[in-house]
């Protein structure tokens, strides 16, 4: 027992996780009484570690990340329907009706994007690069604000079922990962009025990971390119993209959001979000 409100971060590995770093700032900020740890969880063990976890009167709950999202969905007693619809859980907070999970990386992806989705377009498209975990929630996060989407797999009957599943209904289209890789002399019409997207929605680019290779003769006129890597923070994409002219949004962006979303379930309060200068130079330190 803590004998303090807390709430932890479960994933296997974790020891790189920034969530403790953001947690603990709010909670100073805020002045609260609580603690915010990182806990390795091993592939097999998350049912069990979240039962034991909610005996604990003073565990507040979970945030969740790989390779346990879907693990923690089946564990919970409920979820919420876009955690339901995506397939994923990142957050997990006990009350009386047992664990509820909730998947706040939908709402956290579109956070700096809302100032453009408050705007009316004749258009919206994304091309959205990967089909991992992330890219599921990124997909129904823009499929529901009316984007025309273009999903980039290594496969591609993978990334049409992703499609199917999440998106059905819509004019959705899929290519291979490489398609983007390569020039195109594709003369895009005029982009007045139309809101495009560029999202890596995997770890390519990430310290350690191949570079991701998009040549940006694939991206039209006015493009938003966002990229939810966040080690390091200044990817080669972001780097090429504002060489081109275009508008960017870096992964701490999408991190602090969907860390906000959970910080209020656990806490009972809102995250001060007027300190987030001070938290990004803090997570680029």
């Amino acid at each position: 027992m803590n004998q303090i409100p807390y709430a932890q971060v479960i994933g296997d590995p974790i020891a790189q996780s920034k969530s403790p770093l953001i947690h603990r700032f709010w909670l100073e900020k805020r002045g609260l009484e609580g603690d915010y740890t990182a806990q390795r969880v091993v592939e097999g063990e998350v049912a069990r570690f979240l039962r034991e976890a909610s005996s604990d009167p003073d565990w507040r709950g979970c945030n969740v990340t790989m390779p346990h999202k879907q693990s923690a969905l089946s564990a919970a007693d409920q979820a919420d329907p876009i955690a339901q619809r995506i397939g994923a859980a990142n957050t997990v907070v006990p009350g009386q009706a047992g664990l509820t999970a909730y998947n706040t990386d939908a709402p956290g992806f579109l956070e700096p994007l809302r100032a453009h989705l408050a705007q009316m377009h004749y258009y919206r498209m994304a091309r959205i690069i990967g089909t991992g975990g992330a890219a599921r929630a990124i997909v129904v996060a823009l499929a529901d604000e009316g984007f025309t989407l273009v999903l980039a797999g290594r496969d591609p009957a993978k990334a049409r079922a992703m499609l199917d599943e999440l998106a059905p209904g819509g004019e959705h289209h899929v290519v291979a990962l490489d398609h983007f890789a390569h020039p195109t002399d594709f003369a895009f019409d005029d982009r007045a009025g139309c809101l495009d997207l560029i999202v890596n929605a995997s770890a390519l680019g990430m310290r350690g990971q191949a570079e991701l290779a998009f040549d940006f003769s694939h991206a039209p006129p006015g493009s938003i390119v966002y990229d939810i890597v966040t080690d390091p923070v200044e990817t080669p994409f972001l780097e090429c993209a504002r060489a081109a002219g275009l508008e960017t949004i870096n992964g701490l962006a999408m991190l602090i959001g969907q860390a906000a979303y959970a910080f209020e379930r656990f806490y009972g309060m809102p995250a001060p979000r007027e300190y987030d200068r001070e938290l990004e130079s803090a997570l680029r330190a």
